[in-house]
């Protein structure tokens, strides 16, 4: 196992497809810091590990992504997106986000518990006042956060992390209404990590690892959008066709 020194700051991730584990563990260690975790990014790496475990740096094989322009929305879906009273905006309140996603959930499609811990908010709160983690809200009538996700951005590539919701499909509104404001940005590639059923059924993808690093790379190299991020000054209604 590839152990990084947490005091060395220009210690380098090992390539991907040197992975130590079958289930695509790159190395353990290491710290959150911006660099560190940009790092790992551009090089199709993310940390994900449990509190008061060391951390632990994945790039699975296969690899779940979305190309944007690949959306599916189904008809029912489509349906109650149109009779929705939530409205969806950008980068408004992204510690909120980060602590619904840090919620203890129960049962259902976006899994239950949670692996976000302190260590790990802090870090994603540090790249946003970077301008590199996003945050897609979706509000009630009453102003009340109850749904959203949030990821990196980096060229034409945006990782996704997480998502949470509080009402019935305020986060896959959020879900929808980002994705294809992204494609309209001119996004090439939404990185999912890993397969569920949930994102499967919004038309993500399995490729090899691969493939994945691939097609990475060739997203990084183009120029920044010429907005690199969508902002939205107030909540906007989802749309479904």
């Amino acid at each position: 196992m590839y152990l990084l020194n947490a005091n060395d700051p220009l210690a380098v991730f090992p390539d991907p497809e040197q992975a130590a584990s079958p289930e695509g563990i790159v190395a353990i260690g290491g710290d959150l810091n911006v660099g560190r975790l940009v790092q790992a990014y551009r090089q199709g790496i993310f940390p994900w590990y449990n509190e008061y475990e060391p951390i632990l740096w994945w790039s699975p094989d296969p690899r779940l992504v979305l190309y944007p322009g690949q959306l599916h929305v189904g008809r029912s879906l489509r349906k109650r997106l149109k009779r929705t009273a939530v409205g969806i905006t950008f980068d408004t309140d992204f510690a909120g986000v980060i602590r619904g996603c840090a919620e203890p959930r129960g049962d259902g499609p976006e899994g239950a518990g949670t692996w976000l811990d302190p260590q790990m908010i802090q870090a994603y709160r540090r790249l946003h006042a970077h301008g590199l983690a996003h945050s897609v809200e979706a509000w009630d009538e009453a102003g009340n956060l109850v749904g959203g996700l949030y990821g990196v951005a980096l060229g034409r590539v945006f990782f996704g992390e997480s998502m949470f919701t509080r009402v019935t499909d305020a986060s896959k509104g959020a879900f929808v209404h980002g994705v294809r404001t992204l494609a309209d940005h001119g996004y090439r590639l939404i990185d999912c990590q890993v397969y569920s059923d949930h994102l499967a059924r919004f038309g993500a993808v399995e490729i090899p690892r691969s493939r994945f690093l691939l097609e990475l790379d060739r997203a990084l190299a183009e120029p920044e959008p010429a907005e690199p991020w969508p902002y939205a000054k107030r909540p906007e209604r989802p749309t479904a066709d």
